[in-house]
């Protein structure tokens, strides 16, 4: 396997998610092959767990298998839709496996991870990059409750409790960080081109 590349292997994506959607066995592993590492390393940065994450990865690959005829290239390209899916379900299981809320010293590091990791560079999607910075921008105590809210489904009260602030500053809190992403993100920003 010096370097030898078969057709197969040149096949823009959207051809591959084709052929996984036919159920073509070569087209299938040429697909996993090409965006196993992609998949990996985003459900490795939202898990922390290299055993979710590879779950979460092969669910990601079921799913894109599963969903391939839905895939609509007007939306974005399949490593857009592909990292979204794998981001979606190791939320989702980072979700499941938390039986109590996260402790309110470890959102920090959380908030971190929004604006700079390996997910960061996996998910190039434009929106999501700047979805990563406006959420980074907002004021500390607003980004930790959207974060709680957003990504924890904590209700306002669990995050009233959380941070010890009264509940109407919770919602106070995750209101003002939704309205002002609401405006970051409507904004026309250089380099639009999609509205």
């Amino acid at each position: 396997m010096s370097g030898f590349r078969s057709p197969v292997d040149r096949l823009p994506d959207e051809a591959l998610l084709s052929g996984l959607a036919t159920g073509d066995p070569e087209l299938a592993v040429v697909f996993v092959r090409r965006f196993q590492r992609r998949v990996f390393g985003v459900a490795m940065a939202v898990t922390g767990d290299e055993q979710l994450a590879e779950d979460v990865a092969q669910s990601t690959f079921e799913r894109a298998w599963r969903h391939a005829q839905i895939y609509d290239s007007r939306r974005g390209s399949v490593t857009t839709w592909l990292t979204t899916i794998a981001h979606n379900l190791a939320v989702d299981a980072v979700r499941a496996r938390r039986t109590e809320p996260m402790a309110p010293e470890d959102l920090d590091a959380v908030i971190g991870v929004v604006t700079e990791t390996p997910e960061q560079w996996a998910l190039a999607d434009e929106t999501a990059a700047q979805l990563r910075a406006a959420v980074a921008r907002l004021p500390r105590e607003q980004a930790r409750a959207l974060v709680m809210a957003g990504i924890y489904g904590m209700t306002a009260q669990q995050i009233a409790d959380a941070e010890r602030i009264p509940l109407g500053t919770a919602k106070t809190r995750i209101r003002a960080a939704m309205a002002k992403l609401r405006t970051t993100l409507a904004s026309p920003k250089r380099g639009d081109h999609v509205r």
